[in-house]
């Protein structure tokens, strides 16, 4: 990281809450904006600030998504920081948790991921001096609500970090939208409020995002999800499979019986990875089922005897996965996350690192129909239509490649993961 200090903003993340400020009544704050705005930074920092100056032997919560998340986006960032400016640091990785000692001040923090509804349950019966909720837009209501009634410490305060979403999410709505009501101190976020992050750096997020992606995570806007989803994607561009020999290939399959079923074959040559042939089967434009069977010579006749090194398949799709694992294939239940699996697809796409070939007739026809649900209301859907070769093509990405990921941090370090992580 080319670290340049603290913008403005920054710097009020980090002193908000000290003594006789014009914000030290405040219970909490709010930052949201673009990725790579620095707010993740300065908000670890100063809430790790606050709870040691304030509070000795007391508890404290830090959330994200997973507690894997919790470790890569804030303590990884964090922790060395903090070392260096004097404080003692002990993970005890078995109990997910922090103890942290500094100018005779010892303080314990719990980390717990707010996956889904019965997260919630994991953080009852705790009291906590303050919380930090890091990606906080990706938690359910439950889980949020949870973390905040456990803040009954006189003197505590809560800590809420974010990437936008759309605009009817309960988050904006009642948090966002209430900040004022809450005695919340709220800070929007843009790239320009970073200062590590160069000129050279901000336009390559301009190109690499479209779409509600670049509104969101560029802009930093609460954007609606409509439209195509592949908006920029022209299929008419797509260029013939490049000739072999290819340094490595994979399969992905997503498994239908009445609904269609769409398997891609791709190769990799150089950085690139092209998708150079594929399978689609219409049960029902076709008036009859296959057998798992009759699935797996297709796959078969797909490879056509070059050397597959994974087959990814629907991970419901349970047996079919036993039908080819007992053939002798390499198979990997895919990841089913939708929403970043089409970010993370997005980007790829636009930039360049993933290739459909013009061969692939069902993928390139379904680029142009796969769209948002635009009836959904407060989360965002993808319509349930001619998206299987896109779920096939997504289940690749996000298991196959996820070592590409692009970062998604709000400084100007790398990070993985959902929400601020592609």
């Amino acid at each position: 990281m080319n670290f340049l200090g603290f913008s403005p903003k920054q710097k009020l993340v980090l002193t908000w809450w000290m003594p006789g400020g014009r914000y030290a009544g405040y219970e909490g704050i709010i930052c949201d904006g673009a990725v790579r705005s620095g707010k993740t930074l300065s908000m670890g920092l100063g809430f790790f600030l606050w709870s040691m100056a304030q509070f000795d032997g007391r508890r404290f919560g830090v959330c994200g998504k997973t507690i894997a998340s919790v470790r890569r986006n804030v303590l990884s960032e964090l922790l060395p920081r903090l070392e260096a400016m004097g404080f003692r640091a002990q993970e005890k990785r078995s109990e997910n948790r922090l103890e942290l000692r500094y100018g005779g001040h010892t303080n314990e923090y719990y980390l717990f991921g707010g996956r889904d509804e019965g997260s919630g349950a994991l953080i009852q019966g705790i009291t906590f001096a303050g919380i930090l909720l890091d990606e906080v837009a990706l938690m359910p209501r439950s889980f949020v609500e949870q973390a905040c009634a456990r803040c009954s410490v006189t003197g505590s305060r809560l800590w809420f970090n974010c990437n936008p979403e759309g605009p009817r999410h309960w988050f904006y709505t009642d948090w966002i939208g209430r900040a004022k009501a809450r005695k919340l101190l709220y800070l929007h976020f843009t790239m320009e409020d970073n200062p590590s992050l160069s000129p050279a750096i901000r336009q390559r997020y301009h190109r690499l995002y479209s779409g509600v992606f670049y509104r969101r995570f560029v802009l930093g806007q609460w954007a609606a999800a409509e439209g195509r989803i592949y908006d920029f994607f022209d299929p008419t561009q797509a260029p013939p499979p490049p000739p072999g020999p290819y340094e490595r290939l994979c399969i992905s399959c997503d498994y239908g019986t009445v609904n269609p079923a769409s398997f891609g074959l791709w190769a990799k040559k150089g950085e690139i990875w092209y998708r150079i042939d594929e399978f689609y089967f219409d049960s029902r434009r076709a008036q009859r089922q296959m057998t798992d069977a009759e699935y797996a010579e297709a796959l078969r006749e797909l490879a056509a005897g070059r050397p597959v090194d994974t087959v990814v398949v629907d991970p419901s799709a349970a047996s079919f996965i036993t039908t080819l694992r007992a053939q002798g294939w390499n198979v990997r239940k895919a990841d089913n996350d939708v929403l970043s699996g089409i970010r993370r697809t997005s980007n790829l796409l636009k930039s360049g690192k993933i290739v459909i070939c013009s061969n692939c007739a069902d993928c390139l026809r379904e680029t142009e129909e796969y769209v948002w649900d635009v009836g959904a209301v407060g989360q965002d859907k993808v319509k349930k239509e001619h998206d299987h070769a896109m779920d096939d093509m997504r289940y690749f990405v996000t298991t196959i490649l996820c070592e590409d990921r692009a970062p998604f941090a709000a400084c100007s370090v790398a990070r993985g993961g959902h929400k601020e992580g592609l």
